[in-house]
């Protein structure tokens, strides 16, 4: 068994392992931090055995004008990605080891000419020192939100709603000093049978005012219809199943308001061209199930916010188009931990999981992802609340950390540090060159892949990388046939607004 305390602190460990460089000032710099952990289980015992292979952290991403035709530029330094984005590195030597005939640890061969599959009881893990920016960060507060975290924390978990610390930069967290009024006019269309669920839903809350803190949340869909409400255990639920709805009525919030104040805010911005966001006091704030661009000062990001980044790696599998030539099927994190931050079960499957479980017909080796979510008790002693608890007179502003570190289970330059989108120290004039790129960038992993590719028989190669006329990113990226699909299909089913990217800024060799 593998509880989420264990995760958090094998990670948090990690991290204070790594070298000074790159890290927060204690006391006055805070950011977040997420990883990828290998779970080994054992066949013949109960022994599992943990081992992180990727680790991040970063709160910054660059704007769309500063963003590299050449591919030599970080884009998105989040902390989620930082750690994704060195698992690819991981993945892609564990390929080349196996190719090479000198055998990995986490892939064997298939039947098929040029697949490989994960070795049984090999899985792979996510961990997030806080939860997701973005839709999975909407989250309804109360006048409980400051509890200790009480859920139970292994794989075998029911899940709870739990709170305490503040979200990275651009989340906000609302003052619980105020009640609003959250009354809204009610639809003269109503039919007969909403009212019954108005009574059945009026009486329910009157019995459940007592609910305890600690009961388990159910899941529910985005678009749960009002007469499901009256099924809500807790106060949450009902703000979760009534904020998708324009026409609740008055009685509803009154009832509800003396417990529910607002929902923490996200700073990311919904995407150009889909629904745009009330911004009506309290819990009317934000529309949910949204994509989200991530919030930045100056010329606004094109990079995605990481619920929308995990929901679509939930779908197409966290290895990416190019590492998909090589395999039989998609990778899909088995668990999500968080760490101590304001959490809610039910939100993390609204953003990760439901948005995307109506799609079907996808191609073989993909399906959708059903992860299961634990948090842990351990906060991380650089997340924001630690900071100012931290902090000292004379320090200066608490800020964000500018850096961005990485570190991969890699040979060779393991530990990446970035600012910006380049290495950090890096002098100006040396912009443009291999000196100023992060191991982590678009050109660098291209690189990485190509490697793998000469390193494979010409007699093992996948059939997709046979073609005589893949020469730049985008053409071994389009060459991934199965890949492209599944992806058209979560656009068109799901994500139909997913921005596009820039076809010029994808041509590098």
């Amino acid at each position: 068994m593998v509880t989420a305390d264990e995760i958090a602190q094998l990670c948090y460990e990690r991290f204070n392992d790594l070298p000074r460089r790159g890290k927060p000032e204690p006391g006055r710099e805070w950011t977040s931090l997420a990883a990828v952990v290998k779970i080994s289980r054992c066949a013949k015992s109960d022994r599992v055995e943990k081992e992180v292979v990727s680790l991040g952290t970063g709160t910054k991403c660059i704007g769309q004008t500063a963003m590299s035709p050449k591919g030599d530029v970080l884009n998105d330094s989040h902390a989620e990605v930082i750690a994704r984005r060195g698992c690819l590195r991981y993945l892609t030597q564990e390929l080349q080891r196996a190719v090479s005939g000198r055998g990995s640890s986490v892939f064997c061969q298939t039947l098929h000419q040029g697949k490989w599959r994960l070795h049984p009881g090999i899985s792979f893990l996510f961990f997030s020192s806080h939860t997701p920016c973005g839709d999975a960060s909407i989250i309804p507060t109360n006048g409980r939100q400051h509890r200790a975290c009480t859920s139970d924390t292994t794989m075998k978990n029911d899940p709870q709603t739990v709170g305490g610390g503040l979200k990275r930069k651009g989340e906000h967290i609302p003052r619980q000093n105020s009640k609003r009024s959250f009354l809204e006019e009610s639809d003269p269309e109503e039919t007969k049978q909403e009212d019954i669920q108005e009574s059945k839903l009026l009486s329910s809350l009157s019995s459940s005012s007592s609910t305890s803190d600690d009961e388990p949340l159910q899941s529910t869909s985005a678009k749960t219809e009002l007469g499901s409400i009256s099924h809500a255990s807790t106060s949450e639920q009902l703000i979760m199943k009534t904020s998708a709805h324009s026409t609740v009525r008055p009685m509803i919030f009154a009832l509800l308001k003396s417990e529910v104040y607002d929902v923490h805010r996200t700073g990311a911005k919904s995407v150009l061209g889909g629904l745009a966001d009330p911004l009506q006091p309290g819990i009317r704030y934000h529309n949910t199930g949204l994509l989200r661009v991530k919030p930045g000062r100056g010329v606004s990001t094109l990079s995605l916010s990481c619920s929308d980044k995990l929901a679509r790696w939930g779908v197409l599998g966290f290895q990416g188009a190019l590492l998909f030539h090589y395999l039989e099927e998609a990778l899909y994190f088995s668990t999500v931990v968080v760490g101590k931050c304001p959490f809610s079960h039910e939100v993390m499957q609204r953003a990760l999981i439901t948005r995307c479980s109506h799609i079907s017909d996808l191609p073989a080796g993909f399906s959708l992802s059903q992860p299961v979510f634990l948090q842990s008790n351990l906060e991380f002693p650089f997340s924001r609340p630690q900071t100012e608890l931290r902090h000292k007179a004379g320090q200066g502003c608490i800020t964000p950390c500018g850096a961005a570190v990485s570190w991969c289970k890699v040979p060779v330059q393991p530990l990446d540090v970035t600012v910006n989108g380049f290495k950090q120290g890096v002098v100006k004039k040396a912009l443009g060159t291999a000196k100023a790129r992060s191991a982590l960038c678009k050109l660098e992993l291209f690189h990485s892949f190509l490697s793998l590719v000469r390193s494979t028989d010409a007699s093992a190669l996948p059939d997709s990388l046979r073609r005589t006329d893949l020469h730049t990113y985008l053409d071994y990226k389009e060459a991934s046939d199965t890949y492209q699909q599944a992806w058209q299909l979560l656009r068109k089913q799901a994500f139909p607004i997913w921005p596009r990217s820039n076809r010029d800024l994808l041509l590098f060799k």
